[in-house]
């Protein structure tokens, strides 16, 4: 924990001074199956989603989770299709580079985040370290200010959706890169998600006496496809992160920022515990509408922001007035505890 803290600490600085600097200048694992909530709705097809005409059809497909930014500027992740290969990491970073074989098949307004010209050379996995180390060409370092903290968002948050990845390691042409050579960003120690995403700090709150957690809200593109948006936000130091995730779905987005609330108008929090891998999140019948159900993308934004806090293992366990018979509008059934999906925010093709 004292490690986590550190790192935490020290991402803040740096990004504390990369958000100034940019200023003024014109970033899921688990195969638990217990039971597990759908992904939210993404439409009859990947034109409900936006996404552009595919010219070429794939012969031998495989999914994969990116990490790319949406037309507010968010890192979102995003599901695809793409060619079976041997490395999975891989060709998810290849599907991540600007004008490459991800085009057409990101729902409209989506962006992939690294320089045009990359190429993805080599990526390395070592399984006892949960560490991975790839090797990228020259154009990788080609890219503004403003896009430093999203490529490495995108890259760790990418690479750390597959289970045997926990920290994330650059290099450059076979070198391991000491910073990012735009904004200064160290890279002398792995990435990891400690670095948050999307990041969220009030002025209330100082990056000396705060903890992070990460909230996932709703955001939707001019083809009305709706999808998760995760914001790490930073709030007053607690050590009782699970009650302060909850607390703040229920405060909302900064409205400031585009994003949807998930939470039921007046939920209330009544008592959340945690005993062994299930966390028991129990709500007052505020929680329910005039059908006695409790909206689909609001349970849906609970487990998510659960599991990415307290360990993606986990499963959340609803309840209302202390009672397990939970059903959310779209009829998925939470009696059961609930495990963190696999995909969030898929495209269908």
């Amino acid at each position: 924990m004292k490690q986590y803290k550190y790192k935490w600490m020290r991402w803040a600085a740096v990004t504390g001074m990369v958000m100034v600097l940019a200023s003024g200048c014109s970033v899921i694992k688990t195969k638990e199956q217990s039971q597990q909530i759908d992904p939210p709705p993404v439409g009859a097809d990947a034109m409900a989603a936006g996404a552009k005409a595919v010219t070429a059809p794939i012969v031998n497909p495989m999914q994969v989770n990116i990490y790319a930014r949406d037309e507010k500027g968010f890192i979102a992740p995003i599901v695809i299709q793409v060619e079976k290969s041997e490395s999975v990491a891989k060709t998810a970073l290849e599907y991540m580079v600007d004008g490459g074989p991800s085009q057409g098949r990101l729902p409209s307004g989506f962006k992939s985040v690294l320089p045009k010209g990359t190429q993805v050379k080599q990526i390395n996995i070592s399984k006892d370290q949960k560490l991975a180390t790839v090797d990228f060409s020259k154009a990788f370092v080609d890219y503004n200010l403003q896009d430093e903290r999203k490529i490495l968002e995108a890259v760790t948050w990418t690479l750390t959706s597959f289970g045997a990845v926990d920290q994330v390691k650059i290099r450059v042409e076979g070198k391991d890169l000491k910073e990012m050579p735009v904004g200064g960003t160290p890279l002398d120690e792995p990435l990891t998600r400690a670095m948050g995403i999307n990041l969220e700090k009030p002025e209330s709150v100082e990056f000396g006496q705060s903890t992070p957690v990460t909230l996932y809200f709703l955001n939707q593109n001019q083809a009305n496809y709706t999808y998760y948006v995760p914001v790490t936000r930073l709030i007053k130091r607690t050590d009782n992160v699970a009650q302060a995730v909850i607390e703040q779905l229920i405060a909302g987005p900064d409205e400031k920022k585009g994003l949807t609330g998930v939470m039921a108008p007046g939920a209330e929090l009544l008592k959340i515990s945690k005993s062994d891998d299930v966390v028991t999140v129990n709500f007052s019948d505020k929680m329910l509408g005039p059908d006695k159900k409790a909206p689909a993308e609001a349970l849906k934004a609970v487990v998510l922001s659960l599991t990415e806090n307290v360990g993606t293992s986990t499963k959340v366990q609803i309840q209302v007035n202390g009672d397990t018979k939970v059903a959310s509008t779209d009829n998925f059934n939470y009696s059961k505890p609930v495990a963190r999906p696999l995909n969030v925010n898929q495209v269908k093709s």
